[in-house]
C-alpha cells in the first residue's frame, strides 16, 4: 500500500536552471542575469496572484525576459527570446535527483511533480530530463488561475490527489513555497540548493538538508 504522498517543486528543486546560463551569457554577456530574470519571474507571478491577474507562467517568463533586456539596453531578437524560453523545457535534473526519487518510490511513497508551469511544459520537462518514470502524477497550477504560494493552489493539489492536506508533504528549494505549504497544514522539506538562509519569519519545515538523498532519507525515517 502506498504511504504518504510527496510533492516536488520542479524548477530549481528538481531541475537545474544552470542549464540556461550559457544562453543568458550569449544574449546578455553575463550568465548571472539568469538568476535576476528568475527572481523577477517569481515576483511577477506573486503580484499577479495577489491582485487577481489571470495569466500563465510561460507568458510571465517571456514578459520578464523582455523587461530585463530593456533594462540592460539589450536588443532581444525573437530568435534569442525563443532560444532562452525553449530551453526551459530541456533543463537537466540535479545530479542527486534520480537516485533519490528511485529510493523514495522503492520505499512505497507516491511522488508528484507540482509546479507553477503549465501541464504541457511540466510534461515536456519530465520527458526531456528522463524523469517521467520517477513520478506517479503531474499537477500544474494552471487550472486554478493562480500560482504558488496561494493557499488555494495547495488545496487544489490535495483535491486532485483526493487526500487531506495534512497527509501531503512538499519538497522545495524555495522557502516561500515550503512556507506556503506549511501555512495550509501540509508538511514540508526544504532542500537548500543556493546556500542562502531560510527566511526566519516563515514557517519552518521539520526536514532540512542540502542534498536530495538526505531529504529522502529523512522522509523515509519519518514515514512521510
Amino acid at each position: 500500500m502506498k504511504k504518504n504522498i510527496i510533492l516536488f517543486d520542479i524548477n530549481e528543486t528538481v531541475l537545474n536552471l544552470n542549464t540556461l546560463k550559457p544562453k543568458f551569457k550569449a544574449t546578455f554577456g553575463n550568465e548571472s542575469v539568469m538568476a535576476t530574470w528568475f527572481s523577477m519571474l517569481l515576483h511577477s507571478s506573486t503580484v499577479c496572484m495577489m491582485t487577481g491577474v489571470k495569466t500563465d507562467f510561460a507568458t510571465l517568463a517571456g514578459t520578464m525576459l523582455e523587461s530585463i533586456a530593456a533594462r540592460m539596453d539589450v536588443k532581444l531578437s525573437q530568435t534569442m527570446r525563443d532560444d532562452i524560453l525553449s530551453g526551459f523545457a530541456s533543463l537537466l535534473p540535479h545530479d542527486d535527483i534520480k537516485q533519490a526519487l528511485a529510493q523514495l518510490k522503492s520505499a512505497g511513497f507516491r511522488t508528484v511533480a507540482f509546479s507553477n508551469s503549465s501541464l504541457k511544459l511540466i510534461s515536456a520537462q519530465m520527458t526531456n530530463a528522463g524523469l517521467m518514470e520517477y513520478f506517479d502524477d503531474i499537477i500544474s497550477v494552471e487550472e486554478t488561475g493562480s500560482f504558488k504560494p496561494d493557499p488555494n493552489v495547495y488545496k487544489f493539489a490535495a483535491k486532485q490527489l483526493n487526500q487531506p492536506l495534512k497527509s501531503l508533504r512538499l519538497v522545495a528549494t524555495h522557502d516561500w513555497d515550503t512556507h506556503g505549504a506549511l501555512s495550509v497544514g501540509m508538511r514540508a522539506a526544504y532542500i537548500n540548493r543556493s546556500g542562502t538562509i531560510y527566511h526566519p519569519l516563515y514557517r519552518q519545515p521539520d526536514i532540512y538538508a542540502t542534498t536530495m538523498e538526505d531529504i529522502v532519507d529523512q522522509i523515509i525515517k519519518k514515514n512521510g
